[in-house]
């Protein structure tokens, strides 16, 4: 599964909000919201302008502005140097958990 289109990113006036699956939205977490893909799946979002890429876990749903893919939390548009912007082109791709390659710092963000 790959899919590409705009990102965009959770304002801090979401923090502690409940998101689809129960949990309570955290800006520094890695997660996002997709519309259709199960919660729980982890995606590699990879910025198509900086080839900077980051692994999520989808935990939410939306985006609700039409032509966006995905609405990433603040850590994780962070990683991918989106916080400047109001949206960015990016690709999803859908990978396994043991796929993640977590980093030293457990970030699982990646650079290509």
């Amino acid at each position: 599964m790959s899919q590409s289109g705009e990102a965009s990113w959770y304002s801090s006036t979401f923090q502690g909000h409940l998101t689809a699956n129960g949990e309570r939205y955290d800006g520094g977490a890695l997660t996002a919201a997709h519309r259709t893909l199960p919660l729980g799946t982890y995606v590699r979002v990879r910025s198509l302008a900086t080839g900077k890429s980051v692994v999520v876990r989808i935990n939410d749903r939306g985006p609700y502005v039409k032509g966006r893919i995905i609405d990433l939390s603040y850590a994780a548009a962070e990683a991918l140097g989106l916080p400047d912007a109001r949206s960015m082109r990016v690709q999803i791709e859908r990978v396994e958990k043991t796929q993640t390659g977590a980093d030293e710092d457990n970030t699982l963000t990646t650079e290509q």
